[in-house]
């Protein structure tokens, strides 16, 4: 029975393939009679394209191979032949072809050119076309439909103009969209200067960038002499058209913001004195009869569409003269942006401390057995270098293991010193939240004296080989105002640069005296791209060990903005346990994702913790799925403590693709002045990277190490020398 249905299926699939293949021989032998009917053969080079795409989108569609193709190809061929002999087979065909362009250009003499008669009236002096009007015709037996437009004005301070023409053009076409776009420009307007990009501008932005994804770039004027070289010497034709071409064509991808576009160049000249054949075609100055090839470009685009139809190659929408090309969205990269842990804002009055609250109380049993144990110690000098000296193996050994051992004693007093102020900060800030606010302000008035504007540290700046180390050009004061503003510095800067990236804004609010609001931002810009991030976000507090927070991010993906909306809930089910879930919505371009993720942490002492995090992000059906693992094993003695190990995997499927990398870092201490680095990157693809350094502050003839490659690269450079 299951065999019977699987074979059923099988046949309905051969079946709707055959049908199918049937249809698209037919699309090939309708495009063979057009170029027939223009006077093409089969080996022009658009109609030897458009078949190549043909049985390329049928290879790619079905199961047939080569042979099968240029089987197809023969047979519609002969087929096409046979039908335009006879003469009798009506071609089911029409194209409707708009045209858009500067006024003056040739939009309507070229429309008259192309049906050998006078459809609109043109005047050397005067404005032709004023309204949006269509003419329908037929060439060589062939149903042509010509959309025409008025003219448009270049100039910036004529966008308004445009506006308005185009949207009447723009409802105009709204029940029977054209085929293909003609864009008209004149090939003897030489113009380096892109004073055309206002007006592509704005035909991109009242009919979107799909408009240039079907559009040909015609070129009047073609029989134009080309211009003198710079050194006075007349330049060849084909040089003269391929350097206008490519500025209209590059100021075209500008517009579109696809510089991959490459939009085919026809070139037209209506001229009466222009050069013909024969047939009375009229003839350009590289021998190409310019008519066929115009209106061949132009059929092989609506062949093309018919194909994609067919095979459902690309989605085209009813009812919209120019769909857009949607991109699809960074899936990836904005699941691990939702992924990242982000820590709570609190208020200022709660951020004395870095660390958890229940870390805080891990510490306090291990540190009250030590507390008084410092003061205890007996009285202890330190040597000098010239006693250290005179000091034998074993006993620096023990000198110096009794003071580190002192030095940790002495530091974790301190850390505790330092825990119980903050706390007791927290529970001053917490009691003077009763008091009345003239009683508080008063208070802050007698405190002591006003507060004045300190100046900051001196920035870090790269190493520059200048004599004068410009860090006054950094210099801000620390003042009491609530708006903390910092320049961005560009650390891999050049010499004699100012250094300045951008400039980071930042500010803490206070809701109600119980909402915590901050906001940050970012500008970075370089001669080319400038970069925004912004971010605002706030915490709510709802029972002991749960808070919510929402935040809302604006930065910039590629040439485009992306908003993110995002909730977090952390609640603190077990005492060395914290649960965390969130949710994010990001608007991209015109995609809307939307994303969610699980976040565990578990502390099982000082030394040891265990982060685990899962989510998944979709849009548009699309979905991506993706995870990360981290454990840390820290020192006994940590924060004091210089061993720390990290391992850390992730996980990420998209689209079938699943990629999985893992991490391990570790530092461990080599006696009292020396730590060993290790780090090692592995993916399932193979690829990985394994590090090792080694640092030290006292044994500085370490460094003699770098010296191995510079003596080895010198030494390959003298055997090359004695070698020849």
């Amino acid at each position: 029975m299951q065999s019977q249905q699987v074979e059923d299926s099988t046949n309905g699939e051969t079946e709707e393939y055959d049908e199918t293949r049937e249809k698209l021989q037919m699309i090939r032998v309708k495009f063979l009679r057009l170029a027939h009917r223009l006077g093409q053969t089969p080996h022009n080079v658009v109609v030897a394209q458009v078949l190549y795409r043909l049985g390329l989108a049928e290879q790619l569609r079905g199961r047939n191979g080569g042979r099968v193709g240029a089987f197809s190809f023969d047979r519609a061929s002969a087929m096409a032949e046979q039908l335009e002999a006879a003469g009798q087979e009506p071609l089911d065909f029409s194209c409707t072809i708009m045209v858009l362009g500067k006024t003056g250009v040739g939009k309507s003499a070229t429309i008259n050119s192309i049906f050998d008669e006078v459809k609109f009236g043109t005047d050397a002096f005067f404005l032709g076309t004023k309204k949006v009007q269509d003419v329908v015709g037929t060439v060589q037996g062939i149903k042509v439909r010509i959309i025409d437009t008025p003219g448009l004005l270049p100039s910036s301070s004529d966008q308004t103009q445009n506006e308005k023409m185009l949207r009447s053009v723009k409802q105009f076409i709204k029940k029977t969209p054209p085929d293909i776009v003609l864009y008209l420009d004149r090939l003897d307007m030489q113009s380096r200067d892109f004073s055309d990009m206002p007006l592509l501008h704005t035909i991109t932005e009242i009919f979107g960038p799909s408009i240039w994804f079907n559009a040909i770039v015609v070129l009047t004027h073609a029989a134009s002499a080309p211009p003198d070289g710079p050194n006075g010497t007349a330049s060849s034709y084909d040089m003269f058209v391929t350097q206008r071409s490519h500025v209209v064509q590059q100021a075209i991808r500008q517009a579109a913001g696809d510089m991959r576009l490459m939009n085919p160049v026809s070139l037209v000249e209506n001229h009466s004195a222009c050069r013909t054949n024969r047939a009375g075609q009229r003839v350009l100055p590289n021998g190409q009869v310019w008519k066929p090839h115009l209106l061949l470009l132009s059929f092989a685009s609506k062949i093309l569409a018919e194909a994609n139809t067919l095979l459902k190659l690309q989605d085209s929408p009813t009812g919209k003269p120019f769909p857009n090309r949607t991109r699809a969205p960074p899936l990836p990269f904005l699941l691990s942006s939702l992924l990242q842990s982000r820590p709570q804002l609190k208020l200022p009055e709660e951020q004395f401390g870095d660390g958890d609250d229940f870390d805080d109380d891990l510490d306090e049993s291990s540190d009250s057995d030590e507390e008084s144990e410092f003061d205890e110690l007996p009285p202890f000098k330190r040597l000098t270098k010239a006693q250290e000296a005179r000091l034998s193996k074993s006993q620096k050994k023990e000198y110096f293991d009794e003071l580190e051992y002192r030095e940790k004693l002495f530091m974790k007093k301190q850390l505790k010193e330092e825990k119980k102020r903050r706390k007791m900060m927290k529970k001053m800030a917490s009691s003077t939240k009763g008091l009345p606010s003239d009683l508080s302000k008063d208070e802050e008035e007698s405190g002591g004296a006003a507060a004045v504007p300190i100046p900051l540290p001196d920035y870090a700046l790269p190493a520059s080989f200048d004599s004068d180390n410009p860090t006054h050009r950094y210099r801000h004061l620390d003042s009491s105002h609530q708006w903390l503003v910092r320049p961005v510095l560009d650390t891999h800067g050049w010499d004699h640069d100012v250094g300045y990236e951008g400039i980071n804004v930042e500010r803490l609010f206070v809701v109600k005296d119980k909402i915590p609001l901050s906001f940050s931002g970012q500008v970075t810009k370089d001669k080319k791209e400038a970069n925004v991030q912004l971010e605002a976000a706030s915490s709510i507090k709802h029972g002991e060990g749960k808070a919510t927070s929402l935040g809302f991010d604006m930065q910039t993906v590629g040439k485009d903005l992306a908003y993110t909306l995002r909730s977090e809930t952390r609640f603190c089910n077990f005492r060395k346990n914290k649960a965390t879930a969130g949710l994010s919505v990001t608007l991209l371009g015109d995609a809307l994702s939307a994303g969610w993720k699980v976040e565990d942490k578990l502390i099982a002492n000082k030394q040891f913790q265990l982060v685990m995090t899962g989510g998944a992000m979709t849009a548009r059906g699309d979905v991506a799925y993706g995870g990360s693992l981290e454990a840390q094993l820290r020192d006994k003695d940590y924060p004091l403590g210089r061993s720390l190990s990290t391992l850390g995997l992730s996980v990420m499927d998209w689209h079938g693709d699943l990629a999985i990398g893992c991490n391990l870092q570790s530092q461990i201490p080599i006696g009292r002045s020396s730590n060993l680095i290790a780090r090692v990157n592995l993916n399932n693809r193979g690829a990985g990277q394994a590090s090792i350094r080694l640092n030290s502050s006292e044994q500085i003839q370490l460094a003699l190490v770098g010296l191995i490659p510079l003596l080895r690269k010198l030494h390959g450079h003298l055997q090359q020398l004695s070698s020849q």
